[in-house]
Formats: structure tokens, C-alpha cells, sequence
């Protein structure tokens, strides 16, 4: 409590401008209850959690050496060896965003001085160029227009130009565009130069292929808050023997001290002689969360959770062409759980948004970059990829679109993601095919509620390998 200048006592504390005290008034009744409005996630991220996440990170909190915490990490690093198709043992998550993932994986592997290249085609690629460049490493570029994909040659020409690269820098999935970028050729090109390879998943980890070890990506990272289904928060990421090597070698200590994963794995690293070692307090509630959206997509599959995101994709793009929105990513490089669409001359970018999530509670995302005004991105990804939600999506922009004065024709859309859905309701697969039969037939339906309450969560109830 502080007293003002007149006498008064009133609930706040003293400031003061130019030598002059001031007292800065403040009622806690004036801050109103948390009351979070619904909405349908459909932008670039983050996409919606599912149910049995946001139930687990309800959980009662337990202490980062709790034998029963450390079950569950080690569920955790079992089960993201699984969704990153990867056996390297130094497989967990930070607790950071996919951009501070981003950051664990290059600072770890740059040293002062080291010559990194770094492929550009986008916002978030520019964004590992200008990392690379702060943590002193002399970096070239490698750059391709937005919306498009680099040509490998284009890659081999500037690889050969550098004297001793030390790593190589691609996004796989360019959140910004749309792109899908191949990598394996990159990282091949990157191991034939005697260079690392960081791969950037965030967008595309869950949502379609990814083979950490089959492609020898050295450092991969990803989020968890787009296909795997789980709240902003924690950064997976997954180091191989060459990357642990480069680390352990270093001449000068990683820049980060908390990401530093010579001290990291420690933690996340399981040795049976000397346990694990505290490095800093993991964010249990977080991890509880991830640990069951990771359950969700080891039970449908991933293989599964890849063709269900390319059919919403192909419903989605055939309801938007009608719609007349032409694809703005390179044609055979285009994310399916990302569309990426220009917005027809003469419609408003920011009044289109606003009434989708006003008037539907839908949210998507404007361009970044040089897109900016030019493209709408929508994010089809982990829980937020279904019929439902496409339909819903669909008919609102044919509405909205239709008030401004857009050609279109009524109901046109929703045929069309509709004549997709029955191409793959009717389709028959073999069981060595990856099956795109991903609706549950009502027989076969489990019982309605609950997988695991979310106390058995927090005592580790998951089987470990």
C-alpha cells in the first residue's frame, strides 16, 4: 500500500518522472477473469491441441527429477525417435518455441568464424541466415524467389564456391510460402563438402514424411504447436552422432549456456550408470501435453496423420480453386498441410480476416515478407485438420467473398472438397500401402471419452520402450 500526495491510500506503488512522485493507481477487481473465446485455428500456427494435451497440462505439477517426471521424458524421447523416424538417442524438447529451436540447433554448431551456407527462399529461412550471421559464422547465401523452391545446382554452385563449410541451412517446410523443400540432396551435397546439415521441421514434423536418419540430417528441430497437436511451448529436436561429435569438440563453448546440449543431454540423455543431470527446470505441464499429442499420432499413426493431411489438403485446394483463388507455391512443391493462395484483385486482405474471425471465429493468416497483402496462408495441420472444419472454412470465405463482389458460384466449393472426400472414402488400399481410409467406422468406434485421465499422465502411466 502507498499514501499519495493528498493524504489518500490507495493500491499501487510509487513512481517517479523528472523527481516527481507519482502514484500509479490499481484495483485487482478491474482485471477481469481469464474468458477465452472459441476459435477455429486455421492460420500458419499455432494450430488447435488436442483435447487429451490440454487435459494432461491440467495435471498436478511434478518436480524435474521426480522418478515419475522422468518416465515420462523418457516416453517423450521414445516416442519423437518415432515421429522423426530417427534412433538418435539425444531426441527431446526444449522449452522454446520452434524459433528457439532454430537457435539450439545452430548455436550448438557454429563457432566464430565457421563458413555456413544457408538456402533462402523465405521469411523463416532468412531467419537461420540472420542467426547464423549473429553468432559470428561467415555466412553465403543461396537464394531463391519466394513461392519457389531452390534448384539443387544452384545450391552445388554456391557450395563450391566456399573454401571449408562447416554446415548447410534449409527449411524443409517454408511456413511463409507454402513450399515444401526437398532436402536430401542438400544434405548429401552438405556431407560430400565435409559440412553439417540443419534441417528445419517445424511446420512439416507430423504433417508429412520425414526421415531424420534415412535423409542424414544432422541437427532437426521442430514445434509442437502446428501437426503434432499440442500448445506453443516446447521445441523437438533430435541430434545424430555426427552433430553430438561436432558439439563435444568444439573449440570454444556454445554462446547459450541453456541450450547448450553438451549440458542438455545430460538431462534428456538416459545413461544407466549415472542417471540424469539437472540442468534447468523442464516445464513438466508442458511435457505432459506432449507427451499425449505424441500418444494421439503414435495411435493413429504416422504414416496415417501424413495421408490424412495430404486429403483435407486436396479437399481444401479443390474447394479454394473454384473459389478462384489461384496456389501460390511452386506447382509439385506445395505443403499440404499449408495452403498458400492469392487474394483476388479488388478484395481486402485485413476486411476478409476480420469478418472470418468475427463473424466464424476463424482464424488465418495474412502473408509475411514480400507476400504481405498478396496471399492468405491456411493451416491445415494436426487436430485442426478435418472434414468439418474445411467445410465450415469453405463456405464462410464463399460467403464472405460473395458480399465483396468476387465471381464465384454457390455451394460450388464445398462439391468440390466433397467429390475429394468420396475419392478417398471409396478408394481401397492394400496393407503394405499407407492407409487413407481415416474415418472410423461406427462399429468399430471406441467408447466416447476420456483415453487417459490426465493424473495417470503425470504418474507415467505410458509403457516406455
Amino acid at each position: 500500500m502507498s499514501q499519495s500526495t493528498t493524504g489518500h491510500v490507495v493500491n499501487g506503488h510509487n513512481s517517479s518522472v523528472n523527481g516527481v512522485s507519482h502514484v500509479e493507481k490499481f484495483n485487482i477487481e478491474d482485471i477481469p477473469e481469464l474468458k477465452i473465446p472459441p476459435r477455429v485455428l486455421m492460420g500458419a500456427g499455432p494450430s488447435a491441441s488436442y483435447p487429451e494435451a490440454l487435459r494432461a497440462m491440467s495435471s498436478t505439477t511434478l518436480g524435474h527429477l521426480d522418478p515419475e517426471f522422468l518416465a515420462i521424458m523418457g516416453n517423450v524421447g521414445a516416442m519423437l525417435r518415432r515421429v522423426f523416424k530417427t534412433q538418435n538417442p539425444i531426441t527431446g524438447a526444449v522449452p522454446t518455441t520452434g524459433t528457439g529451436g532454430m537457435e539450439a540447433a545452430l548455436c550448438n554448431l557454429i563457432e566464430p568464424g565457421d563458413e555456413v551456407l544457408c538456402v533462402v527462399y523465405g521469411y523463416f529461412s532468412n531467419r537461420m541466415k540472420q542467426m547464423a550471421e549473429r553468432m559470428g559464422a561467415v555466412v553465403s547465401v543461396v537464394e531463391g524467389p519466394w513461392g519457389t523452391v531452390v534448384p539443387i545446382e544452384k545450391v552445388k554452385e554456391a557450395l563450391d564456391k566456399i573454401k571449408n563449410p562447416k554446415l548447410v541451412t534449409v527449411v524443409h517446410a517454408e511456413t511463409s510460402t507454402g513450399i515444401l523443400h526437398p532436402v536430401q540432396e542438400i544434405v548429401k551435397l552438405a556431407h560430400e563438402r565435409g559440412a553439417l546439415a540443419v534441417v528445419d521441421t517445424v511446420t512439416s514434423l507430423g504433417g508429412c514424411p520425414v526421415y531424420v536418419d534415412d535423409w542424414e540430417c544432422d541437427a532437426v528441430f521442430s514445434g509442437t504447436q502446428k501437426c503434432i497437436g499440442a500448445p506453443p511451448g516446447l521445441s523437438p529436436i533430435t541430434f545424430n552422432a555426427r552433430a553430438m561429435d561436432r558439439i563435444r569438440n568444439r573449440k570454444v563453448p556454445v554462446q547459450s549456456w541453456y541450450l547448450d546440449m553438451s549440458l542438455v543431454e545430460t538431462y534428456w540423455g538416459d545413461s544407466s550408470a549415472g542417471g540424469r543431470a539437472y540442468h534447468y527446470t523442464a516445464p513438466s505441464n508442458a511435457l505432459f501435453g506432449l507427451h499425449e499429442a505424441l500418444r494421439m499420432t503414435l495411435l493413429e499413426g504416422v504414416e496415417n496423420r501424413w495421408a490424412r493431411h495430404e486429403m483435407h489438403s486436396r479437399a481444401f485446394t479443390a474447394g479454394t480453386e473454384v473459389l478462384g483463388l489461384l496456389p501460390y507455391a511452386q506447382e509439385g512443391h506445395r505443403l499440404w498441410q499449408l495452403a498458400t493462395m492469392y487474394i483476388p484483385e479488388g478484395i481486402d486482405d485485413l476486411a476478409v480476416r476480420t469478418r472470418l474471425l468475427r463473424e466464424y471465429n476463424i482464424e488465418i493468416s495474412a502473408g509475411l515478407g514480400s507476400a504481405k497483402g498478396k496471399i492468405w496462408r491456411v493451416g491445415i495441420m494436426g487436430y485442426s485438420a478435418n472434414r468439418s472444419n474445411i467445410f465450415l472454412l469453405l463456405g464462410a470465405l464463399e460467403t464472405i467473398l460473395g458480399d465483396m463482389g468476387h465471381n464465384l458460384e454457390k455451394g460450388a466449393a464445398s462439391e468440390a472438397a466433397n467429390a475429394i472426400y468420396h475419392e478417398y472414402d471409396n478408394k481401397k488400399t492394400s496393407s503394405s500401402e499407407a492407409p487413407i481410409a481415416l474415418e472410423v467406422d461406427e462399429e468399430d468406434a471406441p467408447p466416447i471419452g476420456e483415453a487417459i485421465p490426465a493424473e495417470s499422465v503425470a504418474q507415467g502411466v505410458a509403457h516406455r520402450d
